[in-house]
């Protein structure tokens, strides 16, 4: 067996549909040049509305709330909770009728197809608190999606998987819903996501001002500590327009998530994926801090990341450019099976794999002289050409599902054996 045999590719794709839709806030202001002396553009407009003539106001109320309830069932609520925001900014008294209060609330708010032009970089895990169901693994699929602006937010869908060719994606939801947002006082960001009725309608756009162009490649894992407790854990890049830094998103539970920066020298990158369970007492993560090695690095922190050491360097000619780590690294009996990226001619990304020591996974065993996935001929168009990507595959006994985007577009899914990728590596 070769190298572009090891992977059987799935009849199914997932692609950006510009019908789903969530309603985020929307702010606007004066350029600097122009803002002194003046109400805020802000207060201005919530000036304009409120002189208008009352039955103007519910005539306007009642034009926007039609479309709005069939495609967001929460959407008076969404607007509501905008006015609430803001009303102190606006310098509103809150004795407003629910009428005015809805409609200053929409004025402040945006529909935004989160995922118009691009559905991608997908990572999985098994489903939390839950057990094999005739064999089938329920899983939870985490997507990154492009709207307007070039702005990624992320995107989930649920599954099952009957450990061979069998995989079957739930239907997503027609519209998705923000979640509401607390401020804790240890660092971390609550979202509060009681407001969907399934996961697929949760949508985790830009909140804090690190992520503002974007939440991107969320590599997810399941965690267990050594206590026993398990949880879905999961990095991902913040954009703030101009630098890129690591993030942490932990699932409380599928109504639950909680996010928070993550600190340290090693963190103002991209790429981090963190081990499924600690090692010798330490957190352990994969990244590529010089954009261009494999890196190992360590921590008594969940959320401090101080030291690493580069492991694994560009070796063959697929993988000269750049190399780096897909998602989260699985543990099998032989070891710890991490599939990696490299970038290659014409920036070409192809997926390979390697594989590190149980005990100490900054010895590299293994590893894939070729790619495993690649861009083939039908899948060198997209979004980017030549892109093949993974942020992090599935373990069912001795067989892989790896999901994995083509062009920076859309996303597809393929299954392997572990013995058969194995068998195609070669000592590092």
């Amino acid at each position: 067996m070769n190298a572009a045999e090891v992977f059987t590719k799935l009849p199914i794709e997932l692609k950006p549909d510009p019908s789903r839709t969530v309603i985020r806030p929307f702010s606007f202001e004066y350029p600097a040049a122009f803002a002194d002396g003046q109400p805020t553009r802000m207060k201005q407009v919530a000036e304009r509305v409120l002189a208008l003539a009352p039955d103007m106001r519910r005539r306007m109320r009642d034009l926007i709330a039609a479309p709005m309830d069939e495609r967001h069932p929460n959407a008076a609520a969404t607007f509501l909770a905008r006015f609430d925001g803001l009303k102190g900014e606006l310098g509103i008294a809150d004795d407003l009728d629910e009428c005015d209060r809805y409609l200053i609330g929409a004025y402040y708010s945006q529909e935004y197809a989160f995922e118009s032009a691009a559905l991608f970089n997908p990572s999985m895990v098994r489903m939390p608190d839950s057990d094999l169901e005739d064999g089938k693994m329920p899983f939870l699929l985490s997507l990154r999606g492009i709207g307007e602006g070039h702005v990624s937010s992320v995107t989930f869908r649920t599954g099952m998987w009957d450990g061979d060719t069998g995989v079957v994606i739930d239907p997503a939801s027609e519209h998705g819903v923000p979640p509401r947002i607390v401020k804790e006082d240890d660092g971390w960001v609550r979202l509060l996501c009681d407001d969907s009725s399934e996961v697929s309608e949760t949508v985790i756009f830009p909140v804090l001002p690190s992520q503002r162009s974007g939440v991107e490649d969320l590599r997810m894992v399941n965690f267990t500590d050594d206590d026993g407790t398990e949880s879905v854990i999961g990095t991902y890049t913040a954009f703030d327009g101009r630098s890129a830094r690591q993030e942490m998103l932990r699932g409380v539970d599928l109504r639950t998530f909680e996010m928070r920066k993550l600190g340290g020298t090693m963190t103002g990158y991209k790429g981090m994926a963190l081990f499924p369970r600690r090692i010798d007492g330490k957190f352990v993560m994969l990244g590529r801090q010089d954009n261009e090695h494999i890196w190992l690095l360590r921590s008594d922190s969940l959320h401090e990341w101080d030291a690493g050491e580069r492991i694994m360097a560009p070796k063959y000619p697929w993988e000269f450019v750049q190399l780096g780590n897909c998602g989260s690294p699985i543990e099998i009996d032989e070891g710890w099976l991490v599939f990696t990226h490299g970038v290659g001619m014409v920036r070409g990304y192809c997926i390979g794999a390697c594989l590190l020591d149980k005990d100490d996974p900054a010895q590299v065993l293994m590893r894939t002289p070729s790619p495993l996935l690649f861009p083939s001929a039908e899948e060198r168009g997209g979004y980017v050409p030549n892109v093949t990507y993974s942020c992090g595959g599935l373990l069912h006994g001795r067989r892989i599902l790896l999901p994995y985007a083509i062009g920076d577009e859309y996303s597809a899914f393929a299954v392997a054996n572990v013995d058969d990728i194995l068998s195609v590596m070669v000592p590092a």
